[in-house]
């Protein structure tokens, strides 16, 4: 696989950029982008820089891919910025990828936080040999109604130390239903209905480990179809697939397409386990029953296990783990090694 860099941790009244490399989603709702800085100031002790990008629109950003792309050139490359936080996804960051400077970004390897769309910019990273960190966004992880202090426990685990070292289910969930269209105020009193919830485990219960490759499915999808930025196959030997599912809720026949197009390209079969985020089930925009939102997370695992194993038997699976698009979460090492001892313990080495 090559070798890899894991950017330093900061310290406490380190100074930290923010930026947009996707959408501009920030824009239209300040106070929850306010929110999100508050908590790195004061939660934190951190001295979030805000770059242009993160308060421009959305129709700005996606007209000016260069302007994103230099933004992140500017914030790897400042020597007075320990870390990057993406403000939140989006759809097009595939088209940033092209204006990127590969050489730039692995002379100054810097923690960068985002998932979502955001795993353009983490894949693109793992080809340079740079862990990245696959969670700690702003709008929707760092600026949530209340901030779960299993979400605190590890952004800052994340932030300041070497590594997560073990990692623990945070034993409850909530799917993210409060709108940001509330006020300040109405949002901050808004609250999640969480809902206990563990691991679970399939495949063989051998240990394995390796590095983390993978995202959001959605944009290892868009990877596949424009193979323009797949690392060689031959890097994949031996690597964690981590996998989750966007608020979109996607089907399980899209979930199922999107996993025989991985393995008929041969890439299934390179792996040595699977890590899978718990899965959205509803967001403020679409209410589902809790019938059906449990038939829904049940779909799901058994169409993952069920097309991985068609091309890699006995492969380990762990499902339901606290990375994606639900709340609480832990920010993942894409890049990082991570070891599995199926229905034991995960750990991050």
């Amino acid at each position: 696989m090559g070798r890899f860099v894991t950017p330093s941790p900061v310290e406490p009244g380190s100074s930290v950029a923010v930026i947009a490399p996707s959408s501009g989603a920030a824009r239209a709702v300040p106070h929850i982008l306010e929110l999100a800085l508050d908590r790195l100031e004061e939660i934190f002790d951190l001295d979030p820089v805000v770059y242009p990008t993160a308060r421009q629109s959305d129709a700005f950003l996606r007209e000016n891919s260069r302007a994103r792309a230099a933004a992140i050139h500017e914030a790897f490359a400042n020597p007075d910025i320990d870390a990057i936080f993406a403000t939140i996804g989006g759809d097009d960051q595939i088209r940033v990828l092209n204006y990127l400077d590969p050489e730039l970004l692995a002379d100054h390897p810097t923690r960068l936080f985002g998932m979502s769309d955001n795993t353009n910019l983490a894949l693109f990273l793992w080809n340079q040999g740079i862990v990245s960190f696959y969670g700690g966004q702003l709008l929707n992880q760092v600026a949530t109604p209340e901030l779960h202090p299993y979400s605190e426990r590890y952004l800052r685990r994340v932030l300041f130390e070497d590594s997560i070292g073990e990692l623990d289910a945070a034993g409850e969930w909530a799917d993210l239903t409060v709108g940001w269209h509330h006020s300040k105020a109405e949002y901050a009193n808004a609250g999640l209905d969480y809902e206990p919830l563990g691991w679970r485990w399939r495949g063989s219960s051998d240990t394995v480990s390796g590095r983390l490759w993978g995202g959001c499915l959605s944009i290892v999808a868009w990877q596949l179809m424009t193979d323009r930025y797949l690392p060689a196959p031959e890097r994949l030997d031996g690597a964690i697939l981590a996998l989750e599912t966007s608020e979109d809720i996607p089907s399980a026949d899209r979930v199922r397409r999107v996993l025989t197009c991985l393995g008929e390209r041969g890439l299934l079969e390179r792996f040595d386990g699977v890590l899978v985020g718990r899965p959205a089930t509803q967001n403020w925009r679409e209410s589902r029953s809790e019938d059906e939102r449990e038939q829904y997370r049940t779909t799901q695992r058994e169409t993952i296990t069920e097309q991985v194993h068609r091309y890699n038997p006995e492969l380990p699976i762990v499902f339901d783990l606290d990375f994606g698009h639900t709340d609480p979460t832990a920010p993942i090492p894409i890049g990082g090694r991570v070891r599995i001892e199926p229905e034991q313990r995960i750990v991050f080495e």
